[in-house]
Formats: C-alpha cells, sequence, structure tokens
C-alpha cells in the first residue's frame, strides 16, 4: 500500500532522499513503527504578547510556550487504520524541556480534499490542511493551510488571525547520518510565534500488538 504521502505527491515523490522516501514511504500494512531520537538545538517562541497563543496550544498538546537549547527530543510514528476506517499515522512529539510537553498530531490522506489533513491536539480539534514538496536538497517541506476547528456539534472555519502558518523542512544529513528538521511557526499580523530545530536517528521498530494506548487521539474527529 502508498504511503498517504506518496498519495499526496505523486510522481514528486521521488525526488525526496531515499532516507525520506523511507521515513514517510511506510503506511499500516507494513506494521512498524519509525521512533525518532535526537535534540532539538533550539526552542524559541516569539515576543511577550504571542505566549498566550502558545499557552493555550499547551492544554491540548498543540504548542507550548516554553523555550531552551539542545533540548532532548523524541518523535514517534505510527502507521494505523482509524476507527473511521482511514489510513492514519501519528506525528507526537516530546520535547524534555524543564517541563517535559508534548506537540500531538495525526495525519490522514483527505479523499474529499485530495491532500493530506493534519488533525492538532489530542482530541483532533484542528483539521489542517497540508501542502506537501521537495525542497532542493531532497528534504520533505510541509505548509500548513486552512485551518477548521471542531468541538461537539461545532465546526467552523479558524481565522487565521488566532493561528498561525507552519512551514516545516525535514531532511536527511548524509555528512552526519542522521535526519534534520526545521519548524517555523508564524502568524501575519503577530509575527515569528513558535518553532525548532534540531537533529535526529531513527530506530525502525517492528509493530506486534498495535499502536500504544499513549500515542493515539482521546477523539477521533470525523469532519475533515
Amino acid at each position: 500500500m502508498k504511503s498517504i504521502y506518496e498519495r499526496a505527491m505523486g510522481s514528486d515523490f521521488t525526488q525526496l532522499h531515499p532516507e525520506i522516501q523511507r521515513r514517510f514511504g511506510f503506511s499500516s500494512t507494513d506494521n512498524v513503527a519509525s521512533i525518532g531520537t535526537g535534540v532539538m538545538e533550539e526552542i524559541w517562541h516569539g515576543p511577550l504578547y504571542t505566549l498566550p497563543f502558545l499557552y493555550v496550544g499547551s492544554w491540548r498538546s498543540i504548542m507550548f510556550p516554553e523555550s531552551g537549547r539542545n533540548v532532548p527530543f523524541q518523535i514517534v510514528n505510527y502507521g494505523y487504520i482509524d476507527a473511521l476506517g482511514r489510513e492514519t499515522v501519528t506525528w507526537i512529539r516530546t520535547f524534555q524541556t524543564k517541563r517535559p510537553r508534548r506537540f500531538d498530531a495525526y495525519m490522514i490522506y483527505s479523499e474529499q480534499r485530495k491532500r493530506i489533513v493534519d488533525y492538532l491536539g489530542t482530541h483532533e480539534h484542528l483539521a489542517v490542511d497540508i501542502e506537501l514538496s521537495a525542497a532542493p536538497n531532497g528534504g520533505l517541506a510541509l505548509r500548513s493551510g486552512a485551518q477548521r476547528f471542531y468541538e461537539g456539534q461545532l465546526g467552523f472555519s479558524f481565522p487565521m488571525l488566532f493561528s498561525g502558518v507552519a512551514d516545516v523542512c525535514e531532511w536527511y544529513d548524509d555528512a552526519n547520518r542522521c535526519f534534520r528538521i526545521e519548524v517555523v511557526v508564524q502568524n501575519r499580523t503577530w509575527g515569528r510565534l513558535f518553532g525548532y530545530k534540531g537533529h535526529f536517528n531513527v530506530e525502525w521498530r517492528p509493530l506486534i500488538s498495535g499502536v500504544p494506548e499513549t500515542y493515539l487521539p482521546r477523539r477521533t474527529e470525523r469532519r475533515e
């Protein structure tokens, strides 16, 4: 089975570095997990007036207000079929800041939207359209687009005045034999909100008894 990323990118997927193709090329049928461990060389946030955005996000493991350097980091990716029958990939990032923080997300390929949709947070409150492209360095570039907020019967387009656009690039560093990542979240009005950059190595583990509960969302959102 093709991964959700290969489906979204089509033939452009072959422009990625082989290690990036492997990292983004697995699906639930492969029965493996990608466990990345490394260091975020820098985690930063914007000016003080941006902190309310980050504190609100931290309630449901979306963003957080801490900053730091050389912070131990883990990223956990499982491919699984969610309760609605959708191929899903977990993106569970843990940062060992003074107060350890998680940034949870769950990606699907939306047949309706013909793109990746990223559900952010423990309860998948935010559904975010994702654009993918091959970066010049062979990495995968992701940019967030339109966002929708869902809670119970409530659902509306989330105003970008109160959110941010995320630019992410993940690539493979041949010289140092590791993956590298850089994330910048910014708001057109409020400026740079949050970001991090660092490196990690990946261990591929066989998936024997399903995805551990700690890495699954507490609520699966039907709407895309």
